[in-house]
Order: structure tokens, then C-alpha cells, then sequence
């Protein structure tokens, strides 16, 4: 039975993950646009809303005892999904974080709904206190982690590249993560199996999507090295 708590929370999150977008990452965005140009701008933006939205509203709700399902958290992320979605169809893009050429901020948040509610049925499964701790922790690699990476290789490159600087920070703050959270070995691991998964942009001439190979990567380790 959803409470009138969880309600309130989720229009909390809700609320957060919109000033996020629509006033936090604009800010960043008109900061480095007027010192590097619209390109990478846009990418900072990007990664800000990867770790102040997506990673931060994972590691609330897996930290406390908020929600007693993954039901509001699954839905509040595919309306989030629609809201990213829908510019791309009307070509009217909010054009300080979202690009042209692909839809990946839509993937995001599809992702997150998917790996909360996986994260949590498997978290109930191992025992864990908070079961959606183990869900969390997938997506904390694709939203900080991967957030990391993006900053590290705009700062050293200025534009959009897949260069191994940004997979071993990935990898530093992903396993720092694991550790902090009490995962241990394996979390360790599923932090070195999404830091280099992130790396590899196609398979053959299919174009991947990190925001889609890392937390199903990521979570498959997690998740086998816990039935072993």
C-alpha cells in the first residue's frame, strides 16, 4: 500500500530532479558555454544532471527508508523519461543539455527505473537491510561514476572522446563507492566491469549506450558474484 509519505517524497525527488535540470545545469551550462563554447558546455550539464539527479535521488532512496516498494520510484523515472523524450519529438529541445544527434538522457532514466526495481526484488533477495541498496549501486556508476568520467575527458580534451583517463577515474570513484556502501570484493569488481564496459562505444556497427551497458553490466557481476 503506497503511504501518503511516499507520496510526498516522491514529489520531493520530483521536484528536486526538475531544479536540477532546469535551473542548476542551465547555470553550468551558461558558465562554461561563455568560456568553451556550446559543445562543451553541454556536456558538463550533462554529467551534473548525472550526479546531482540521478545518483543523488538513487542514493537517498537506498539510504533511507522512504519507499517500501519500487513502485513510485519506478514510475517518477519513466515520467522523467517522457519529459526527455517528448523535445525529441517536438524538436524543441532544452537545448542546454540535451543533443541533436542522440536520446541518451531518455535511456538514463529508463535505466533507473529498470535497475531500482531489479535492484530492490534482488536486494530483498541477498537479505539486505535496504534492499534498494543493491540497485543503487549500479546506477550510482552509471550517474557518478560515468559523471566523473565525462568531467575528467572534457577537462583534459574539450570535447566529447573515449579516452582511458576517464575509465580509470571512473573506476577509482566507482570502487570508492562500492567500499563505502559495504559491498566489498564484489562491488569492487562490478565497479571494474563498468569502467571498462563504458569504454567501448560500438559493437561492430551497432552504437552502445553506456547509459545502457554500464548498470546492465555492472548489476549481471553484482548480481552472479552474489549467488556464488
Amino acid at each position: 500500500m503506497i503511504t501518503t509519505s511516499e507520496l510526498l517524497w516522491t514529489a520531493a525527488l520530483f521536484a528536486w530532479v526538475i531544479i536540477v535540470v532546469m535551473v542548476i545545469a542551465k547555470a553550468f551550462y551558461d558558465f562554461f558555454n561563455k568560456r568553451y563554447g556550446h559543445k562543451v558546455a553541454i556536456y558538463y550539464a550533462r554529467k551534473v544532471i548525472h550526479i546531482l539527479a540521478g545518483g543523488l535521488v538513487a542514493l537517498v532512496v537506498a539510504l533511507y527508508p522512504i519507499f517500501s516498494t519500487p513502485i513510485l520510484p519506478f514510475a517518477m523515472a519513466l515520467v522523467l523519461a517522457l519529459f526527455t523524450y517528448i523535445p525529441h519529438r517536438t524538436g524543441k529541445l532544452m537545448y542546454w543539455f540535451q543533443d541533436p544527434e542522440n536520446i541518451y538522457e531518455v535511456d538514463f532514466c529508463i535505466m533507473w527505473a529498470i535497475f531500482i526495481t531489479l535492484g530492490w526484488f534482488a536486494g530483498r533477495q541477498f537479505g539486505y537491510n535496504s534492499p534498494f541498496l543493491f540497485g543503487a549501486l549500479p546506477l550510482l556508476f552509471m550517474a557518478v561514476g560515468d559523471g566523473v568520467t565525462g568531467i575528467v575527458r572534457n577537462a583534459l580534451f574539450r570535447r566529447r572522446v573515449k579516452h582511458w583517463s576517464g575509465n580509470v577515474a571512473m573506476f577509482v570513484v566507482s570502487a570508492a563507492i562500492a567500499l563505502a556502501l559495504g559491498f566489498g570484493i564484489p562491488g569492487v569488481l562490478s565497479a571494474l566491469a563498468a569502467s571498462i564496459v563504458e569504454r567501448f562505444e560500438y559493437l561492430g556497427s551497432i552504437r552502445l549506450d553506456d547509459n545502457v551497458t554500464v548498470p546492465t553490466t555492472s548489476f549481471a557481476v553484482l548480481y552472479l558474484l552474489h549467488l556464488v
